[in-house]
């Protein structure tokens, strides 16, 4: 059977090579007659270079296979990412350029395959009036001065998950548990999901889902993505029943705009007093940010649960911080907004683990007209693929790059330029769920390091990506409780 497949998909294939240069894109070699476009090939039709840099993601060469592209093309060059021709590029000026052009330049776009799962009403997918319309009613609940008010419910929704699944235990594997807890406070704040069966069946389809967000997008039975497709119905099935709930629950006086994300999206209204966003931009929109939420906390967090095992030095600054804060208080008692504000090490800390493993490898826009960047053309239609790990391990940027050093982005210390940090984007791109992103691991952060020693119990603690980084052996790690918190809880 595997035999009978590998032909078929080399016959299939080649029909797509053949169809793409006799029908689809007939013209393709009159672009670099008229348009000085960059260095490098386009590759197959459909696949290009997907296939090769999935493959170094998944083996985690990724970062070798950008540079050594970097060293054979120089920082600019084309190829073909998801079914679409692409122009890659690197730098601190490049990085600029993609997220300071304007929407008449450059549009948000989205692979092809997470465009047909995600749908075409997310964020990613609009440009102008739409996406600053969306982006403002996502940021009316994402901005700090909303989420001061969700400190306590995400402090209390961490403190349950280790008292479920950390307290009396010995040996824990922390991938699986991180994502567990950031999809139970994701659950609980963003979509208002109560703990029990619907919760489970949501983060079952949610996860099969995100399997092809990043993935060709041949949909055929057998694949990848056919399976995220299917996935990706029932879950919008799933939320499209949620929201009709919730809105029936705000007419009837059942219900606050504070209570949860799909709640305030509701509530929120444009001008003449009408909806803001449509029950699909709703529905689109709750995706991405679930999407955009879950694997990258659940990856900080356990490298961050990683380092900590790994370096005596960092760990012992960090617990010394989180435990001036807990004395400071009284037993039991919850994180608030100013507590979090004093965790200054642990988020510098965090910000390290976002540099050397970027939980984003990269994103793409797409040009709306032909562009000049750096002597190169890049043509009207093309994607435009960055990607963060080039620029955060530049040595004329970073000294001793690969070393995670809190003190980069301490006060007394030299700035890091513009646009040399792009873990969360940068300018009117920056990531609107930053600041959610803060909370989740600050609050994390503070309850594990206060209530638990642990320690690595496996020989291989290094990782992959797909596409999101994650430890082989998903980190699995000796706990034992802090006998101060015992006493102080018994107290």
């Amino acid at each position: 059977m595997e035999g009978a497949a590998a032909i078929f998909i080399t016959l299939l294939l080649a029909l797509l090579t053949i169809f793409f240069f006799t029908v689809v894109d007939p013209g393709r070699k009159k672009w670099s007659k008229k348009q000085k476009l960059p260095p490098g090939s386009l590759g197959l039709p459909l696949v290009g270079q997907s296939l090769q840099l999935l493959r170094a993601m998944r083996a985690n060469t990724a970062e070798k296979w950008l540079e050594d592209r970097v060293k054979k093309y120089g920082p600019v060059s084309k190829l073909s990412l998801f079914g679409s021709p692409t122009v890659f590029m690197v730098g601190p000026a490049a990085n600029k350029f993609m997220f300071t052009s304007d929407s008449d330049t450059l549009s948000n776009e989205q692979t092809r395959s997470s465009h047909m799962i995600l749908g075409e009403r997310n964020l990613l997918a609009l440009s102008g009036d739409n996406h600053r319309r969306v982006r403002a009613a996502l940021m009316s609940f994402l901005k700090p001065e909303a989420l001061k008010d969700y400190v306590r419910k995400m402090d209390e929704e961490v403190r349950m998950h280790i008292d479920t699944y950390w307290k009396d235990r010995q040996e824990l594997k922390a991938m699986p548990l991180m994502k567990t807890l950031t999809f139970d406070i994701m659950a609980s704040l963003l979509i208002g999901l109560e703990r029990g069966p619907q919760r489970r069946n949501t983060i079952a389809a949610f996860q099969e889902m995100m399997l092809g967000v990043w993935a060709v997008p041949l949909n055929l039975p057998f694949t990848r993505f056919n399976r995220s497709l299917r996935a990706s119905r029932r879950l919008r099935n799933m939320l499209t029943e949620l929201i009709r709930e919730k809105r029936r629950a705000l007419e009837e006086g059942r219900a606050s705009p504070r209570d949860d994300l799909i709640t305030c999206l509701l509530c929120v209204r444009g001008e003449d007093n009408e909806e803001a966003m449509t029950e699909e931009e709703i529905l689109d929109n709750v995706a991405l940010v679930m999407l955009a939420g879950y694997d990258t906390s659940s990856a900080v967090l356990t490298f961050f649960i990683r380092l900590l095992a790994n370096d005596p030095d960092i760990r012992g600054n960090v617990l010394q911080e989180q435990e001036e804060i807990m004395r400071r208080k009284k037993p039991e008692e919850p994180l608030t907004w100013q507590d979090l504000s004093k965790m200054k090490y642990t988020w510098r800390t965090a910000t390290e683990l976002l540099r050397v493993i970027p939980p984003v490898f990269g994103g793409f826009r797409k040009a709306l007209k032909d562009i000049e960047f750096n002597g190169y053309t890049i043509p009207k239609g093309w994607q435009v693929f960055w990607a963060s790990f080039p620029t955060h391990m530049d040595e004329a940027i970073y000294a001793e790059p690969w070393k995670i050093d809190p003190s980069r982005y301490d006060s007394r210390t030299a700035e890091v330029p513009p646009y040399s940090f792009v873990a969360f984007g940068g300018g009117r791109r920056i990531c609107p769920g930053i600041e959610f992103a803060r909370l989740e691991i600050l609050i994390t952060v503070h309850n594990l390091v206060t209530r638990f020693d642990w320690k690595l119990c496996c020989r291989d603690d290094t990782f992959r990506r797909d596409p999101m980084p994650m430890p082989n052996q998903d980190l699995p790690i000796l706990v034992e409780p802090k006998r101060r918190f015992c006493q102080t809880s018994v107290a």
